[in-house]
């Protein structure tokens, strides 16, 4: 693999977030990362170590690489979410009419992920969480896509700690299930909103990635998904990033429609320093932008991150040239 290394600049030094989703709303770049806080909770494979009580919104004037940043302040507290148990992960933004719609993962009381969300008038907040979550939620990691044809997508699902493993056809399982070896692997969830942002439309879909016979990605296939789902269009085709999670890369899949399927089609980011990896890809000013963190200015502690960018190339047939992230290599 021939990997590029773009100029990468760290957003906000001041603190430690994460997971950014990323949008340009009236000219101006914000951000919507989750806010990691130093805890002494066990690292496990659960994300137990993730605390996360609130969150805050960024912006940038102009160049992403070169802007000043700014710190809205607190967008979003747990404690003015009525059904909040604990751990609110990663979220996303969209825009429509005038109002701003917040769709956030949030452990409820019986420590099950749902999804909820909350309103504000201006893309920094502060936003009112409703008094419920969405229903027929499950699992985090969330994506909202607005599309040509006036709908809005919303993207989500996480394994392992993302509890994706405890659910079949939007179901909950009695008991969870993780495929192994040659089984397909587990899915990403897309689903159509209501008109009025609050609920979901349909039933979630699977989206599935395959290779370029048509078969489902393996769930020993260190390129399958995991967690962290991001689309954006490019050239009109729609392309589905993810994190592989346990292979800590960054990879992609294209297709002609929202709900895919989308076919394998590489690497984005090699692993960076540190467990996680989650991104967004955004576009400003005719520039392509890779949104991301890593744990470097932690000492490597994956669960105080920080915000990272850097600009991304597409070769003449629409494929992202991968950038190399700075960590160890991802070896079987």
């Amino acid at each position: 693999m021939n990997l590029t290394n773009p100029d990468k600049r760290y957003l906000f030094p001041d603190d430690y977030m994460a997971d950014p989703s990323v949008h340009v709303f009236n000219g101006r770049i914000y951000i919507y990362p989750s806010h990691d806080w130093e805890c002494e909770n066990v690292e496990n494979d659960n994300g137990d170590q993730y605390v996360m009580k609130d969150m805050h919104v960024l912006s940038i004037d102009g160049d992403p690489m070169t802007g000043k940043v700014t710190d809205h302040g607190k967008a979003l507290d747990i404690a003015d979410i009525p059904w909040a148990g604990r751990q609110l992960w990663d979220c996303d933004c969209a825009g429509k009419d005038g109002k701003y719609y917040l769709y956030f993962p949030l452990k409820d009381k019986n420590d099950i992920f749902r999804i909820g969300v909350a309103i504000a008038d201006r893309p920094e907040g502060p936003f009112i969480p409703q008094p419920d979550p969405i229903r027929g939620s499950y699992s985090m990691d969330i994506c909202v896509l607005p599309d040509a044809d006036g709908e809005y997508y919303l993207y989500f699902g996480g394994l392992w700690g993302g509890q994706l493993q405890r659910y079949r056809d939007n179901k909950a399982l009695e008991s969870a299930y993780l495929p192994e070896g040659a089984e397909p692997s587990l899915p990403s969830r897309c689903v159509r909103l209501t008109k009025d942002m609050l609920q979901f439309a349909e039933e979630p879909r699977p989206i599935q990635v395959i290779d370029k016979d048509g078969n489902p990605l393996r769930a020993d296939d260190p390129h399958r998904f995991f967690e962290a789902s991001w689309v954006h269009k490019y050239n009109g085709k729609y392309y589905f990033s993810y994190s592989t999670g346990d292979s800590h890369l960054l990879c992609y899949a294209v297709g002609d429609n929202p709900y895919g399927p989308f076919v394998y089609q590489g690497v984005i980011l090699t692993p960076v320093v540190g467990w996680t990896t989650h991104h967004c890809i955004v576009e400003y000013e005719g520039k392509w932008y890779l949104f991301h963190h890593d744990s470097v200015p932690s000492g490597g502690k994956s669960w105080l991150r920080s915000l990272k960018v850097c600009p991304i190339t597409y070769d003449e047939e629409g494929r992202i040239l991968p950038i190399d992230g700075g960590g160890d290599p991802w070896t079987e």
